[in-house]
């Protein structure tokens, strides 16, 4: 079995799935005039999407593009993979979740529905994914990403088989096994090699921030014009697109990476702007209102780790790359949150899904609070 594919266009798929071309249009023009707005806010606007820009997008592209252009060559099939690794499927479908993006639990939970992989197979990959918030933490916060991410994917594994040992009922039903993720583009289009041309100097600005150097002053002009030209261009793709999470396999990696890297991008720029503009505008100290309700910091994570899509779960790495939030608020909600993956495995198998859901909560709730109470400064 190929990497499953989930069509918008399917009717087993819930509206929120489909194409938000007609929806999009309007987010792009607001954030076009906020750039160009005079003073402080158009000023802020475009620092912030230059940052968004090297700082995560240029990372998010060479890292999709690293994994599809592997996958294209050895053309690995992995849920072939999945089902004929019998004693290995919940580590590996634990690392598939580990995966920064959703694509990895996507292709778990379809193995699931189709017979191959067991129950705890699916809370092992939900468990340790961390949607496309891991790519943001990777590219700001490494040093962090090194500790959550092999600490996510160890407790999907543990969570994997005590589910399986314990958990006796079957939630498959009559999931469908095989379904199209997205519309096959087809070809290597124009834009595709320019989104992808930019991600060339914008690595390398974010390497050289990395390395601690003054970006501007090492790439002067040049620093706006990639980040700014790369952001235009994938808000143009993500407005256009019918993408909601993933490619379809048969497109080419440059037109997969350019086109995914643009879905993530665009949440990556608003929670950017949100937490500025929320300083900018209230004159609220944030830090000082989160450490007033500390205790309850590490349950909120957790909740909004519940929530569907990737938006909620990059705006709470970002309130932590900001300090507002603690580590062990972070880490509940890496554990809880699905991401993305969670709209097509509702689609694909809402019992098993949601079940899944709930029980990644239970290893949530007591890593966040141990951190919380034994190590409240770690990280």
């Amino acid at each position: 079995m190929h990497p499953v594919n989930i069509s918008p266009r399917s009717s087993s798929l819930p509206e929120r799935i489909g194409p938000f071309k007609g929806k999009r249009l309007p987010v792009v023009l607001i954030l076009l005039t906020l750039a160009i707005f005079p003073g402080e806010i158009g000023a802020l606007t475009r620092g912030l999407m230059t940052d968004a820009y090297v700082q995560v997008s240029a990372f998010v592209a060479t890292t999709l593009l690293i994994f599809y252009g592997v996958e294209r060559i050895f053309k690995f099939e992995l849920g072939a993979a999945l089902k004929n690794s019998k004693h290995f499927q919940i580590p590996l479908s634990a690392l598939l979740g580990t995966t920064p993006g959703c694509g990895g639990a996507v292709v778990v939970v379809a193995a699931y529905s189709s017979g191959n992989v067991s129950f705890g197979a699916v809370v092992a990959a939900l468990t340790a994914t961390m949607g496309d918030a891991a790519f943001l933490l990777i590219a700001v916060r490494p040093d962090v990403a090194i500790v959550i991410l092999p600490l996510s994917f160890t407790v999907g594994i543990a969570t994997g088989f005590i589910v399986d040992k314990f958990n006796k009922t079957d939630y498959r039903g009559t999931a469908s096994a095989k379904c199209e993720f997205a519309p096959l583009i087809g070809r290597l289009r124009a834009k595709d090699m320019l989104f992808v041309a930019l991600v060339i100097p914008g690595l390398a600005m974010g390497i050289t921030q990395i390395m601690q150097f003054d970006l501007e002053l090492t790439w002067g002009i040049w620093l706006p014009v990639v980040g700014l030209t790369g952001t235009a261009i994938g808000l143009w793709m993500w407005s256009t697109s019918t993408i909601q999470a993933m490619t379809n396999v048969n497109d080419t990696p440059l037109t997969r990476a350019a086109e995914e890297t643009s879905f993530i991008a665009i949440w990556v720029i608003g929670a950017y702007l949100a937490y500025d503009y929320i300083v900018l505008f209230s004159g609220l100290d944030l830090a000082a209102l989160f450490s007033s309700i500390a205790p309850l910091l590490p349950l909120m994570g957790i909740i909004i780790g519940l929530i569907p899509g990737c938006g909620p779960q990059v705006l709470v790495t970002t309130m932590y790359v900001n300090g507002l939030i603690p580590f062990s608020a972070l880490l509940g909600n890496a554990i809880s949150n699905d991401g993305d993956a969670l709209f097509p495995a509702i689609a694909l198998n809402p019992k098993a899904a949601v079940m899944a859901t709930l029980y990644s909560t239970v290893p949530a709730f007591f890593l966040a609070y141990g951190f919380y109470f034994f190590a409240p400064n770690f990280m």
